[in-house]
């Protein structure tokens, strides 16, 4: 007598993944956004401690390229200051005892001409286009400083000078004047925090 057939019996099939509402999916994708924020963050900040710094600027004398407090990386393995990159470097001068960031405005060799009554700042004799400076750059007061108008900038040195030109304490001192490249700490390339200011420096 023949058995009876029987059959295994068929798993039931997966329960169905609930679908994600908009709201659900837009938060997903900005979970996701901001961990891949995070981690490329993360990975900047710990090439930049070993290959280059991180340094907060102090003051306003870089407005409005730079902010009071913004966190900047910095470029320093292997670098050589260019005519301008923005720059921090640490010689003491005046009243300044820490790291202050400025603009290069003139390597070794060049020729500085500054001429305040046209507002203007030429280098070899060409008038630079400064797009980034905050306003019409004036004199200072005669007892400020004694200022610098003209110049060459020896060998190894640079010439530097604050984007919010009325409010910088720069190259234009004779207390600072040219800064030996040494003092250099590095090209400041980015700005990390605030969140609001991120990016590159131009």
């Amino acid at each position: 007598m023949n058995e009876p057939l029987h059959t295994a019996p068929q798993p039931s099939p997966p329960p169905e993944e609930p679908a994600l509402t908009n709201g659900q999916a837009l938060r997903q994708d900005l979970y996701l956004w901001l961990q891949t924020m995070v981690f490329a963050l993360s990975i900047l900040i710990l090439l930049f401690t070993f290959v280059g710094r991180v340094v907060g600027v102090d003051g306003s004398s870089m407005e409005p390229t730079l902010h009071d407090g913004d966190l900047l990386l910095l470029q320093s393995l292997g670098y050589t200051p260019k005519q301008g990159d923005v720059v921090v470097l640490t010689k003491p001068f005046g009243h300044v005892t820490g790291a202050i960031v400025k603009r290069v405005i003139a390597v070794g060799g060049q020729q500085v001409e500054i001429d305040y009554d046209a507002g203007t700042v030429s280098v070899d004799g060409a008038v630079l286009d400064e797009p980034y400076i905050k306003e019409a750059m004036q004199e200072p007061p005669a007892a400020t400083f004694e200022t610098i108008t003209s110049l060459t900038v020896p060998e190894g040195h640079i010439f530097v000078m604050g984007d919010n030109r009325n409010n910088s304490d720069d190259s234009r001192d004779t207390r600072l004047g040219t800064v030996d490249t040494r003092y250099v700490l590095g090209r400041a390339v980015a700005v990390v925090l605030p969140i609001g200011h991120f990016g590159p420096i131009q």
